[in-house]
């Protein structure tokens, strides 16, 4: 068991003070929806004290240098009013001690559950008035290896989000002051507040044990296999392979809706597949590459109980790859509508998603969340001692979610796969009959719950 320590803990206030008229930053009705929980990464550098370049002052200043471009991360949310009092308070800064050799870590030795106390805070612990809006974690391994564990609010943040926070703060800290990323904070302007409840998802602020979770390694070979096996059908029609992130999806979705009709009884329920897609650049006029909060739409792949059960044979999963491939190409085709027509704004990036979160808590539903964080370039972040060896996550309280992560010679995708305890069993036994029928040898199930 992986013992963490920590050992010092502060506020880290921005270099400059934020000017008055930036002191209320009023959220989104995109961002009022987000469940209360953090988005999280965390980053993992060999011998980086052992070699002498860690420093851990430097990781401080550079961290005060960018908080006046990134405001809210050093204010409090005011959930009363659904808005950020961009006060100053400051970003929480901790640094701690691990009882073991980084190896450990990223050779599978330890669960995601065990991950989460690389971060700096329970995923769950968000929107109170003492909540930080971001937390950063410096966890030093014996060996002289560091994890970088970070937290950053929902409430205003996604995983692109982090990821501008994350390249911006790497730039600063290694010294690459002629790269200076300025994000936008102008998403309530086209979507304002609606003072709406954040949707339940059932996230609480203590860890939730019934939610487990577990990784898949698919490698390049895997990837490869893959889309061969998916051949027949992009040969005839979309002319190129499908993406990696597709033919694992549906690999993971044929496996879990194969798991629910396994649980209740060799019944399939009708299903939803929501994959995320990123609208940043997509839209007309263009929302910015570094366009802050969240801007996510999801595209949707529904199924009657009938065509669910169909499409679980295994001659089906060429099939299922096609479609979930046309539903995702049709959500960026929908992007630059977004802006232009506000109506139709909103049902993509709000009202569908209430629709999507309401057949989530039916029974005659099976919902699959599908979000791909595989391409926001964490294996380039250098602090000034090196590139990560590994780029992970924890254990997210969302079931029945899969985020697909890269990997790091970006041609394989490591999938996280959460879903209720009582579902896992299921899911491994299917996933790995349909990786022997797809011989696929060793499915390279790298953690357990």
């Amino acid at each position: 068991m992986m013992k963490v320590v920590v050992e010092r803990r502060k506020l880290i206030k921005p270099l400059t003070e934020t000017p008055t008229e930036l002191r209320s930053y009023k959220i989104s009705i995109i961002d009022e929806l987000n469940p209360s929980m953090h988005v999280i990464r965390i980053l993992y550098y060999p011998f980086a004290a052992a070699a002498g370049k860690l420093s851990i002052i430097n990781l401080e200043e550079s961290l005060a240098r960018i908080l006046p471009l990134f405001y809210p991360l050093a204010g409090r949310y005011i959930k009363e009013k659904h808005m950020v009092d961009c006060n100053d308070e400051g970003a929480e800064f901790s640094e701690a001690q691990v009882d073991c050799d980084l190896l450990t870590v990223i050779g599978g030795g330890s669960t995601a559950e065990q991950l989460n106390h690389l971060l700096p805070l329970e995923i769950g612990a968000a929107d109170e008035p003492t909540d930080p809006m971001l937390a950063v974690r410096i966890n030093k391994f014996r060996c002289g290896g560091v994890a970088i564990g970070v937290c950053a609010s929902h409430r205003i943040s996604d995983s692109a989000s982090l990821g501008i926070f994350l390249m911006a703060w790497a730039d600063a800290a290694a010294g690459r002051d002629s790269v200076v990323i300025k994000p936008d904070f102008n998403s309530p302007e086209f979507f304002p507040s609606e003072n709406l409840p954040p949707l339940d998802f059932g996230v609480s602020r203590t860890r939730d044990t019934s939610v487990v979770c577990e990784r898949f390694l698919f490698d390049k070979n895997a990837v490869s296999i893959l889309r061969d096996t998916a051949n027949p059908e992009w040969t005839s029609s979309a002319g190129r392979p499908p993406s990696r992130v597709v033919v694992v999806s549906t690999v993971l979705t044929q496996a879990l809706l194969r798991a629910d009709r396994a649980k209740y009884g060799g019944v399939s329920r009708a299903s939803l597949i929501a994959q995320a897609i990123n609208v940043r650049e997509r839209t007309i006029p263009p929302v910015s590459k570094h366009a802050w909060g969240t801007w996510v739409s999801l595209s949707y792949l529904e199924h009657n109980a009938k065509e669910t059960h169909k499409s679980l044979e295994p001659e089906e999963y060429p099939g299922l790859v096609r479609k979930m491939r046309e539903t995702t190409i049709q959500g960026v085709k929908d992007c630059p509508r977004i802006l232009s027509d506000k109506q139709f704004g909103r049902w993509v990036l709000v009202d569908s998603y209430f629709d999507a979160a309401k057949k989530a808590s039916s029974p005659d539903f099976k919902v699959i969340w599908i979000t791909d964080w595989s391409k926001f370039g964490e294996y380039e972040l250098d602090f000034g001692f090196g590139k990560p060896v590994w780029v992970s996550l924890a254990d997210v309280p969302l079931q029945d979610l899969f985020i697909l992560m890269n990997t790091k010679h970006n041609d394989g995708i490591e999938a996280w796969v959460y879903l209720h305890e009582s579902d896992m069993p299921f899911f491994r036994h299917e996933y790995e009959d349909i990786v022997k029928t797809m011989l696929i040898a060793d499915p390279k199930i790298h953690a357990t719950n």
